[in-house]
């Protein structure tokens, strides 16, 4: 049985001594290494669009879309100011494409996805392919494809929300990126090309999945949004989710994307929802409708195209008392369900 009873000053002698060998003594950070309960960094934080509207377009006169390469406004969490994420695991921005501009092509190990604010006149180009931009469409951009995005010279501001992994690629040393050696990428495909091969709920019959990300590279929002109404005419209805679906990989019937899950759920008029907590963060993006949501001790009244983000093993609660409410949402979800880490508590 240990008897060790070393004075403070003989403790840190020893603690200088084994730090003169790469060493330090996990008894002192143990509970840091393993807490008692998920201890993030971020904090519950909402941008709310309409102060943000002005200032994302009053970019465009600040900087053009080749010198920029994205114009982007990061949405930075107050947890962790300077660090380019709205969560731990997380990157989201605010993009706007001006009349008559290319946003040059490039690609990257980070995973992306595009989720349309306003603005139907651009598109981006992804693998060969011109995928137009709607209000309420999910695009994404797989692992190292080209893609560039452009908007004709009759075109309007076309503004949307970018979430990438980059800050876990970040730290698993294993994000980079290679710029086009033109503005555009070539086009090889018709326009509509990949949603023909996998948008009807049906794959082409010799097709082998590649990896885990969808070949289908955009989601219109009009059949996402007709899902969510069906099902709650049907009163298939979730006392904490509202009526939540999360897109899948046509291919496989997992998640889109490797480590970001996206989800779209509506909550309708007069819904008081339960509360929830996970182990997953998320960035919840308003398509439609009014509301509020409860984050932790945080409360926030949310309109359209506001973007909110809750933290891990936070409670979340929603109420939509007016009008209904549709919530384009996307999370780290994936990478925990593959490592075990994910879990729930719903009360």
């Amino acid at each position: 049985m240990s008897t060790a009873s070393q004075s403070p000053a003989a403790r840190q002698a020893y603690y200088g001594q084994i730090a003169q060998h790469n060493l330090s003594p996990l008894w002192e950070s143990l509970s840091r290494l393993i807490p008692r309960t998920p201890e993030p960094k971020v904090v519950p934080a909402i941008w709310r669009y309409a102060q943000l509207r002005d200032l994302i377009m009053k970019s465009g006169n600040i900087v053009g879309a080749v010198e920029a390469v994205r114009r982007v406004l990061v949405l930075e969490n107050p947890g962790m100011p300077g660090q380019a994420t709205v969560t731990s695991s997380l990157y989201a921005g605010l993009q706007l494409i001006l009349p008559g501009e290319i946003a040059p092509s490039h690609r990257h190990k980070q995973l992306a996805l595009r989720f349309i604010l306003e603005g139907k006149s651009a598109y981006t180009a992804v693998d060969g392919e011109r995928l137009p931009m709607s209000p309420g469409d999910y695009i994404l951009t797989p692992s190292w494809t080209w893609h560039d995005h452009g908007n004709p010279q009759d075109g309007e501001p076309v503004v949307w929300l970018d979430g990438l992994d980059a800050p876990l690629m970040l730290h698993l040393d294993a994000g980079f990126l290679e710029d086009y050696p033109e503005m555009e990428q070539p086009i090889r495909y018709a326009q509509g090309y990949s949603f023909a091969r996998y948008g009807y709920n049906m794959v082409p019959v010799r097709d082998v999945p590649k990896g885990v990300t969808s070949p289908l590279l955009k989601y219109p929002y009009d059949r996402s949004r007709e899902a969510l109404d069906r099902l709650y005419r049907m009163n298939d209805i979730d006392a904490w989710d509202g009526v939540k679906l999360r897109y899948v990989n046509p291919a496989t019937g997992g998640y889109p994307m490797g480590t970001i899950a996206p989800f779209l759920q509506l909550l309708p008029k007069g819904f008081k929802g339960k509360t929830y907590r996970t182990t997953e963060s998320t960035v919840f993006c308003v398509a439609e409708g009014r509301g509020k949501v409860h984050i932790g001790k945080e409360s926030f009244a949310f309109n359209p195209h506001d973007v909110f983000a809750a933290p891990s093993w936070q409670s979340i609660s929603f109420e939509s008392p007016n009008e209904d409410s549709v919530l384009f949402s996307f999370s780290n979800r994936p990478v925990l369900d593959a490592t075990e880490l994910w879990c729930e508590e719903r009360k």
